[in-house]
């Protein structure tokens, strides 16, 4: 006859209980330890990270009443399109009075380089009577003992020094000739280049009455108003290539032992969620904390010091087919994950930016073109060569 299987007291569950229990903590310890090993201890991340980009400023460069406003905020403009006009009747009338005095200053030096060989002339003239004047006083001089009268031979004697200081006169008349045009040429005196350098100042004054945008992108923080009377460099708006925008990830000073340039980076802004990434890599690390930099840093010489982890900056860079199918604004939270893998990378920059950060080609033009005014009035005021 069997036997009726006996229940498991509750002592003997409660064992059951905690050696499952610890089973699991085993396989999740020893989980969680292969997950480090292989994988958390080789990536840093942070949330205190956020959207970074150029913020060009438009600022006046000489003083003006606001005609126009052509951009507002939110808009789109390109590198050279007019934002700001300013009235530019002051600039116009000091540019005809430099014009004018370029003219002026070209003729003049016509006139210097005429006076030259004015010069010249006399001083053939100055030395012809000289040679004629000493040839006549030797005739007499040759005639003397009663044939000539010792009148007549003191009055060519002073017809000689008369000839010979004449001469003398004719050649400090073309040595100051020469000292105002030697190694010159009209156009190029330097009373025509200053001339010159006044029509450029006052042609850039009057082409800076329109302010261009020097690159392309979005209008943002327009301040400036139609009819206000603004300074050179008031702050007017300011330009946003989102084109080119960077990440300044913070990460805390213990986070970046392991930490070189160029180790790639995965990113994620709050504004698209998890759905999207974004990736870069890290382009460099600041060269201090960020409390070095703020506007008032901390002193920690005195007695009530605490100690507060320091972040340093971190520059991530972001691939441009990413961020043009997903477009990020300046500002926008960010996480940042950094793969510490590859540790063949610098810790700091070592090498000098061969190409510049950002640049601009739009106020060039400029140039060429008070260039081209000024060759045209020299031409018209050079008068036909001879």
């Amino acid at each position: 006859m069997s036997q009726a299987p006996v229940a498991p007291t509750p002592s003997g569950r409660r064992t059951q209980l905690l050696i499952r229990l610890a089973a699991l903590l085993l396989l999740a310890s020893l989980a969680y330890t292969a997950w480090w090993a292989l994988v958390a201890r080789y990536h840093e991340h942070t949330d205190n990270a956020y959207v970074s980009g150029n913020l060009v400023q438009i600022t006046p460069q000489t003083s003006g009443t606001v005609l126009a406003i052509q951009a507002d905020d939110t808009d789109y403009v390109t590198a050279g399109q007019p934002l700001v006009l300013l009235d530019p009747a002051d600039a116009r009338v000091a540019l005809e009075q430099a014009e004018a005095d370029l003219a002026q200053q070209v003729r003049l030096a016509r006139n210097l380089f005429a006076s030259r060989a004015a010069a010249a002339a006399q001083l053939a003239v100055r030395q012809a009577e000289l040679t004629r004047a000493e040839a006549d006083l030797a005739r007499r001089q040759q005639a003397a003992g009663g044939a000539v009268a010792q009148e007549e031979l003191a009055h060519a004697q002073s017809a000689v020094l008369t000839a010979r200081a004449a001469q003398t006169s004719a050649k400090e008349q073309l040595s100051a000739s020469e000292a105002q045009t030697e190694g010159t040429t009209p156009a190029e005196h330097p009373a025509v280049q200053r001339a010159a350098a006044k029509v450029r100042e006052a042609h850039l004054a009057m082409t800076r009455a329109m302010l261009p945008a020097p690159v392309s992108g979005y209008v943002a923080k327009r301040s400036v108003q139609v009819g206000q009377r603004i300074q050179p460099g008031a702050p007017l708006m300011a330009i946003v290539p989102l084109t080119g925008l960077w990440v300044e990830a913070n990460f805390k000073e213990s986070q970046l032992a392991r930490m070189r340039i160029g180790q790639p980076v995965t990113l994620r802004a709050d504004v698209y969620g998890s759905q999207v990434e974004y990736h870069g890599k890290v382009l460099g690390l600041g060269a201090g904390t960020g409390g070095v930099f703020s506007l008032l840093p901390a002193q920690n010489a005195t007695g009530n010091w605490i100690k507060v982890v320091q972040r340093v900056p971190v520059r991530v860079s972001l691939d441009a087919a990413e961020l043009a199918a997903h477009p990020l604004r300046v500002g926008l939270s960010m996480l940042a994950e950094v793969d510490l893998h590859d540790q063949s990378g610098p810790v700091l920059g070592t090498t000098p930016r061969q190409a510049p950060a950002l640049q601009t080609t739009v106020f060039g033009a400029k140039d060429q073109q008070a260039e081209q005014r000024i060759a045209r009035i020299i031409a018209a005021n050079l008068g036909k060569s001879r």
